[in-house]
C-alpha cells in the first residue's frame, strides 16, 4: 500500500496527460492536490508542514519559472520588433547545397544556441525548415530533438543549477557528471535527425558530419566544465557546432551561404534592421553572462556567494535566491538595455505585453507546481519538528527501497527511463530533476552505486523527453499552421527517445559502480 500511494500522483498525472490530454499545469495542479492529501492523511505529515514544504518548492522553482517569464518576454519583444524575422532571414541562407550540414547547423547548432539563451527552437525553427523544403513532419520533429542532448544547459544552464541545488553541491562540481555523457548522446541525436529525414541511407551518408557535430558539442561541454563555465555551455556548444560545420563546408568546397533563397518578405526584413540590432538582446545577455560566471572575475563570488540572499522556509535548508546571478535577471536586463536598438513603438509595446501576459503564466505555473510536488515527495513523513523518525513514512524512501529491491544493481539501467517519464509528465528537464533526484540518490545509496551519476542520468533522460512532449510538438506544429501533424511525429520520436535513453542507461550502468 505504501508503494501504491507513493506512486499514485505520478500515475494520475500521466493518465491525465495521455488519456485526457489535459494541459500540464492543470494535470500538475490535480497531482499536487492528490500528493498533498496522501502526504497529510496517509504518510502522516502535518498539514501546515506540507503546505510550508509546497511553498518551499515554489520558491525553489523560481530560477526556471521566472526564466520562462523573462525569456518569453524577450522573445516576444524580438518577434514584434522584427528582430527574429531578421535573424531567420540569415539562417535560411546557410548551407544551401548540403542538406546534412544544413540540418546540423540549424537544428543542433542554432537550436542549442537559442535554447541556451532562453529562446524557443520549436517556435523559431519550424517555419525555416518548412521554407527550406522539408516536410511538415521533419519541420516539427528536428527542432524538438536537435537541442535535446544539451537540454541540461538550456536557459543558461538552469537544469544543472537546479540539480546542484538539490544535491547540495556547487555547479562546477556536478557539471562533469552530465558532461561526460554529451559526446555520445549528442552524436546519437545527430544520427537520429538524419534517420528522421532520410532513413538509413542519409544516416550513413551523413555519418562524418554527425560525428563532428556530436563530438564538438560534447567536447565543448566537457571543456566548459573544466573552465568553470558550466552555465554558458549551451551558448559555446551551439556556436562551436556552427563554426565546425562551416569549416567542414569550406574544406568540402561548398558555398556557405546563398541569399538567392530569400523571399521578398525576407529581403524586406533584412533591409528593415541590421543584424547587430536584431542580435543586440542576445549579445548583451552573453556579455553579462560571461561577467557574472567567469571564475577569474570577482563578480561570480559576489553574486553567487556574497549576495546569496538565503530564504529559510524549511528550517535548516535555506533556499538561496541569488537574484543578481540568476539568468532571468540578466535576460530582463539585456532586454531593457536593447530597447534603444530594437526601438519598439507604443503599438508594438501594447501587442508585446498582451502576448507576453497570455503566454507566460501557465508554463511558469506548471514549473512551480511540479517543484511543489517534488518537495512534498522529499519531505513527506516529517513531523512538526522537521525530523523523519520513520523512513516508511517518506515517499522517496518507499519508492527507493522498492526500486532497490526490484532492480538491485540493475537500477542504473532504469534511472534514465524514469527521467524520461518525468520529463514527459512535467514538460521540462528541470522539473524532472526536481521530481526524481531524491529517489535516485536514495536508491543509489541502497545498492552502493554512484548517486550523483545516476541522478544526472535521470536528468539527461528528462532532457530527451523534449522530443515526445505533446506541448512542445504542438507548439512547433502551430508555428507552421499544421496542428494535428504532431500526432504523426510522436510515434517516430518515441522510438528515437527510447533508443537514445537506452544508450544513456548502458553508459550509466558501466560507470555507476
Amino acid at each position: 500500500m505504501n508503494l501504491l500511494l507513493a506512486l499514485a500522483p505520478v500515475v494520475v498525472i500521466l493518465l491525465l496527460l495521455t488519456l485526457r490530454r489535459m494541459a500540464a499545469d492543470l494535470a500538475g495542479a490535480i497531482g499536487w492536490a492528490l500528493t498533498l492529501l496522501i502526504v497529510w492523511l496517509y504518510f502522516r505529515t502535518p498539514l501546515l508542514i506540507a503546505l510550508q514544504v509546497s511553498l518551499a518548492g515554489v520558491v525553489a522553482s523560481l530560477p526556471i519559472a521566472l526564466m520562462v517569464v523573462t525569456s518569453i518576454f524577450q522573445i516576444t519583444l524580438m518577434q514584434e520588433t522584427g528582430a527574429i524575422r531578421r535573424i531567420v532571414a540569415l539562417i535560411k541562407t546557410i548551407s544551401p547545397r548540403d542538406q546534412i550540414v544544413q540540418i546540423m547547423i540549424i537544428n543542433v547548432g542554432i537550436g542549442t544556441l537559442l535554447a541556451a539563451m532562453g529562446a524557443t527552437p520549436v517556435s523559431i525553427l519550424p517555419p525555416i525548415m518548412l521554407a527550406l523544403g522539408y516536410s511538415s513532419l521533419v519541420a516539427i520533429a528536428l527542432p524538438a530533438i536537435g537541442y535535446d542532448a544539451l537540454c541540461t544547459y538550456a536557459l543558461l544552464g538552469v537544469p544543472v543549477v537546479v540539480f546542484s541545488n538539490f544535491v547540495g553541491q556547487p555547479v562546477n562540481e556536478v557539471g562533469h557528471y552530465f558532461a561526460r555523457y554529451m559526446p555520445v548522446i549528442s552524436t546519437c541525436i545527430a544520427l537520429g535527425m538524419l534517420w528522421i529525414v532520410g532513413g538509413w541511407k542519409l544516416l550513413w551518408k551523413g555519418l562524418l558530419p554527425a560525428l563532428l557535430t556530436g563530438l564538438t558539442a560534447g567536447g565543448i561541454a566537457i571543456g566548459m566544465n573544466a573552465l568553470g563555465l558550466v552555465t554558458l555551455t549551451g551558448i559555446a556548444a551551439g556556436l562551436g557546432v556552427v563554426l565546425v560545420m562551416l569549416a567542414y563546408l569550406k574544406l568540402s568546397g561548398k558555398p556557405l551561404r546563398d541569399p538567392a533563397i530569400l523571399t521578398d518578405s525576407d529581403q524586406q526584413a533584412m533591409r528593415s534592421m541590421s543584424l547587430g540590432r536584431a542580435l543586440s538582446p542576445w549579445m548583451i545577455l552573453i556579455a553579462f553572462s560571461l561577467l557574472v560566471n567567469a571564475p577569474f572575475l570577482p563578480f561570480f563570488k559576489l553574486t553567487f556567494s556574497t549576495w546569496a540572499m538565503p530564504l529559510e522556509i524549511i528550517p535548516g535548508a535555506p533556499e538561496k535566491l541569488r537574484l543578481f546571478w540568476q539568468a532571468y535577471f540578466w535576460i530582463l536586463i539585456s532586454s531593457l538595455l536593447a530597447l534603444p536598438f530594437l526601438r519598439p513603438g507604443r503599438a508594438i509595446w501594447r501587442v508585446t505585453l498582451q502576448k507576453w501576459s497570455r503566454r507566460c503564466l501557465r508554463p511558469a505555473l506548471a514549473a512551480a507546481i511540479f517543484f511543489a510536488i517534488a518537495f512534498l515527495f522529499n519531505h513527506s513523513g516529517k513531523g512538526s519538528d522537521w525530523l523523519l523518525t520513520d523512513p516508511s513514512r517518506n515517499m522517496v524512501q518507499v519508492i527507493a527501497a522498492a526500486s532497490a529491491q526490484a532492480f538491485g544493481r540493475g537500477y542504473p539501467l532504469v534511472a534514465p527511463f524514469l527521467g524520461l517519464l518525468a520529463g514527459f509528465i512535467s514538460g521540462s528537464e528541470a522539473s524532472a530533476i526536481a521530481m526524481w533526484t531524491g529517489i535516485n540518490l536514495s536508491t543509489a545509496e541502497k545498492i552502493g552505486a554512484l548517486g550523483l551519476l545516476i541522478a544526472a542520468s535521470g536528468g539527461i533522460g528528462g532532457g530527451l523527453a523534449s522530443v515526445i512532449s505533446p506541448a512542445k510538438l504542438q507548439n512547433a506544429a502551430a508555428t507552421i499552421d499544421r496542428i494535428g501533424d504532431e500526432g504523426r511525429v510522436i510515434p517516430m520520436a518515441f522510438v528515437i527517445s527510447l533508443v537514445i535513453t537506452a544508450v544513456c542507461a548502458v553508459m550509466t550502468l558501466l560507470w555507476a559502480f
